[in-house]
């Protein structure tokens, strides 16, 4: 069977992009590539492993799993069940925080990413942020594996804590950041990822705050006296973050944003005493 043939038949059974892009990783070569070697013959385990893979993009397993990877903030992150898949959205808190950290701070710093997962939000930050102490926190162990992975695939050099969100860290940090589980019980979510991705990192209590309040109570004795914290946040959660943020936190400045669907995403929390400095 020739890479034509094998391509034609994964195109009668799923997306033609994602026939090309699955194939093209098997062979090694981009999808643009591969359009060079359609004549090429294809060994039989590759065959087997293909057939495997649209089986498996036909049953409902997201393409990011069958692949094993995903690619943000133009690196290739390694995810598979025990890690949520990184959003476009996250991409956006990444990029927001790195722009607050290189306007307020000039010297070496520590970091946290609270529900770290894949590792996408700490190991990115370290990597734009080189004089930057990182430490990535997941309560999962399975989690702490995939973002060990991808620290080394990486070459970054970063600490892996296994906890439940700052329970039993004792550290002071300049930066807290956050993308964690938001999804009410019981909302209506897309079948694909409520199917597939680890429902620990996806749901928060009836009203989807469990893990900011969890995170909150206990985030003062963790910051230094100039700091940022930056969450993302469920679209319709803005104005309940707020409100406890306001709860918990004194003599700070916060400042929500929208991502590009101007869609409220994201809320960063200055100490004023940082901002004023």
């Amino acid at each position: 069977m020739t890479v034509e043939d094998l391509l034609v038949e994964g195109k009668s059974s799923i997306h033609s992009d994602h026939a090309k892009i699955l194939l093209a990783e098997l062979l090694n070569l981009n999808p643009l590539e591969m359009l060079l070697h359609l004549d090429d013959k294809v060994e039989n385990d590759t065959i087997t492993k293909y057939r495997n893979e649209v089986r498996a993009l036909l049953n409902g397993k997201p393409l990011q799993y069958v692949m094993g990877y995903t690619n943000f903030y133009g690196n290739k992150f390694i995810v598979n069940e025990s890690v949520l898949i990184p959003r476009f959205e996250t991409e956006e808190l990444v990029e927001n925080l790195i722009n607050y950290i290189n306007k307020y701070f000039k010297e070496s710093i520590d970091i946290i990413d609270l529900g770290t997962g894949s590792g996408a939000i700490g190991i990115t930050l370290k990597k734009k942020i080189p004089l930057s102490n990182v430490d990535l926190l997941d309560i999962s162990k399975d989690a702490l594996e995939v973002a060990k992975k991808n620290a080394d695939n990486m070459n970054a050099e970063v600490n892996l804590i296994e906890g439940d969100m700052l329970e039993s860290v004792d550290k002071k940090y300049d930066v807290i950041v956050s993308n964690p589980p938001y999804i009410k019980t019981g909302e209506e979510i897309e079948k694909i990822v409520e199917k597939n991705e680890p429902h620990l990192a996806l749901y928060a209590g009836e009203d989807g705050l469990l893990f900011y309040k969890k995170i909150l109570k206990k985030i003062n004795k963790n910051l230094k006296d100039k700091f940022i914290v930056a969450f993302e946040i469920g679209s319709d959660e803005k104005e309940n973050v707020i409100k406890l943020v306001n709860k918990y936190m004194k003599d700070v400045t916060i400042i929500p944003k929208k991502d590009m669907s101007e869609k409220d995403r994201m809320i960063f929390i200055i100490s004023n005493n940082l901002i004023n400095e």
